[in-house]
């Protein structure tokens, strides 16, 4: 038995989908002009910046895609719907972005030893708008990549391609004024190495969450503690905590009573157990199986 205590956020979902929408539209129109701009002007770093942006397009398509699934009804062949549709997008686009990185340093650790001639103007202009751009997008988004992974693996996205903008334009004036054209490698692998930065904490929060690892804020002990402090239970054991999405957090364990209880009385403990999980430890699922002079291990944590 478990009581849910979520709500219904119909009107939320729309409004982050569409927003997605605008940004994809956004970034599609900043990577195809700097992709032509990056050719013709010689800008490693406009490149990079306009691969980052491709990044950014297939990341906020995984997204938007990730947000359409969540509103999927569950079915007999999939028990918990597409819940963790928005998890494995959040997964996916920080593991891009570090992958990204990659690319991008080893490009310019190359042009260190073959420093190029570059068209600073329109490496300046394009510059700005990718900043116009993916400013717009970062504020579209931001609202959402507060509470939510897949909102803030986007967000993350679309930032860091916001400040990589802002370092290919003050590279650009550099290279107008000082002709220190070394600059362009340089922020290339700047860039890089803040993509590195931002896309760890994600990719590890995306990967524990999957791996059915217990939130990091939840300790096992402690929800053992408080719940045997009901009087008819003897003893918690084979606990399982895991964070199925952002918003459901499940608790199942075996609960060994001191009586042979009857089962409406169970019912009356089990309202108890849901109530402490929630309000003290944030658990919004429970399943719980009672067991009476059961031979089975007491042990807090069994592997199956």
């Amino acid at each position: 038995m478990a009581h849910t205590h979520s709500h219904s956020h119909h009107h939320h979902h729309d409004l982050k989908g569409r927003n997605l929408l605008i940004s994809i539209l956004l970034n599609i129109t900043i990577t195809i002009a700097q992709v032509i701009g990056g050719i013709v002007s010689g800008s490693l770093a406009l490149l990079s910046d306009a691969l980052h942006n491709f990044s950014d397009v297939l990341s906020l398509i995984i997204s938007y895609a990730a947000t359409r699934f969540t509103k999927k009804q569950a079915s007999v062949k999939r028990t918990f719907g597409y819940k963790r549709a928005e998890i494995m997008a959040a997964f996916v686009n920080s593991a891009t972005l570090m992958v990204v990185a990659v690319i991008l340093i080893k490009e310019a650790i190359e042009r260190f030893y073959q420093p190029q001639m570059i068209e600073s103007n329109i490496v300046i202009w394009l510059a700005a708008l990718g900043i116009v751009a993916n400013g717009i997008s970062v504020l579209l988004v931001k609202k959402d990549a507060d509470h939510n992974m897949n909102m803030k693996s986007a967000y993350l996205h679309l930032l860091t391609d916001m400040l990589a903008s802002v370092a290919v334009l003050v590279g650009g004036l550099l290279m107008k004024f000082y002709q220190l054209y070394w600059i362009d490698p340089l922020l290339t692998i700047a860039i890089g190495l803040y993509l590195i930065y931002m896309g760890y904490d994600l990719l590890k929060a995306s990967t524990k969450v999957l791996m059915l690892f217990t939130p990091e804020a939840i300790k096992v002990e402690e929800i053992v503690s408080v719940l045997g402090t009901i009087p008819p239970i003897k003893n918690i054991h084979h606990v399982h905590i895991w964070q199925l999405n952002e918003q459901e957090i499940h608790l199942e364990a075996h609960v060994d009573f001191h009586e042979n209880i009857s089962l409406q009385e169970f019912d009356k403990v089990l309202d108890e157990i849901e109530e402490k999980a929630y309000h003290s430890f944030g658990i919004n699922h429970v399943n719980i199986q009672p067991e009476y002079g059961k031979c089975d291990s007491d042990q807090i944590i069994v592997q199956d």
